[in-house]
């Protein structure tokens, strides 16, 4: 099965835990107890999370909390890569209000249908989710202002071709705001290589001037990856355990070296011609 496929599995299964009664975080505990995940907890506070539908609120498998860093405009078009159960839409459409649209695009049936639950329960019109791969998104060029994504991105097997795909459907002057697991030095090759890591956001990461280089790559400007959280040993201990990895033995070579980024970026708008010296 490859890395596609895997997500695709691994997050229909947490939608549906999510809408039994669980956390997609945890899929064994009950949404009554609290999730110890070091990446996915304590993302959103009390005032963005009591407008949202709870559901949405436990579907979320996201490493940080773009909407709260992002500016987003009264009237403007956002787009969610990798939407999920639709938390990052929903707090989007508020932001941008009834002028604004928030998308959300996810390749996953169930998660869909978890976030088309959400969008009513919270009465939400601006709103639409749409079904595709974030290596191919659904919407013509120059179409939104504003691209958002919580931890989806380093999911990604083509991680150049979601950046260009990206930059083609924000409109000029637009941005991409991020949130992402980036890491700093080298990681082992066997966190590398563990399918389950790469789903659970941790052995996709793209190191943060390798990000960098594919944002500019990508054609984006002002590039800025801002760390958000640094994981410890402990942190790392937390999230390889069960995975089939010596912890003991890998732990102390992931001390700082993984960490939730928010990564900013521009598509350039084109100059204005003052005249012909400028223009040639």
């Amino acid at each position: 099965m490859d890395v596609k496929e895997q997500v695709r599995e691994k997050y229909g299964k947490a939608a549906l835990h999510v809408k039994s009664g669980g956390s997609s975080c945890c899929e064994s505990t009950p949404r009554s107890v609290a999730c110890a995940d070091p990446i996915t907890s304590n993302l959103y506070d009390a005032s963005q999370t009591s407008a949202i539908p709870e559901e949405a609120v436990l579907a979320s498998l996201g490493c940080g909390n773009p909407t709260a860093l992002a500016t987003l405009n009264p009237g403007e078009t956002v787009l969610d890569l990798g939407s999920g159960g639709g938390i990052d839409v929903l707090l989007s459409a508020r932001r941008v209000g009834p002028t604004g649209k928030a998308y959300g695009l996810d390749m996953t049936d169930e998660m869909l249908a978890l976030a088309r639950e959400n969008r009513e329960k919270a009465r939400v019109e601006n709103v639409e989710f749409l079904k595709g791969e974030i290596e191919n998104i659904p919407l013509p060029d120059h179409s939104v202002d504003v691209v958002i994504s919580n931890c989806v991105i380093n999911l990604s097997a083509d991680k150049d071709r979601v950046l260009r795909e990206a930059f083609r459907v924000l409109k000029p002057g637009g941005r991409l705001a991020v949130s992402d697991v980036v890491t700093r030095g080298q990681v082992p090759d066997d966190i590398r290589q563990n399918m389950l890591l790469w789903v659970g956001c941790i052995a996709g990461a793209l190191e943060e001037n390798e990000y960098a280089a594919k944002l500019a790559q990508a054609g984006f400007e002002g590039i800025h990856i801002e760390p958000t959280r640094v994981y410890n040993i402990e942190d790392a201990r937390a999230f390889l355990t069960g995975h089939g990895v010596d912890v003991d033995a890998i732990a102390p070579q992931v001390e700082g070296k993984f960490m939730s980024a928010f990564i900013r970026a521009v598509k350039a708008a084109p100059k204005e011609c003052c005249g012909p010296a400028c223009c040639s």
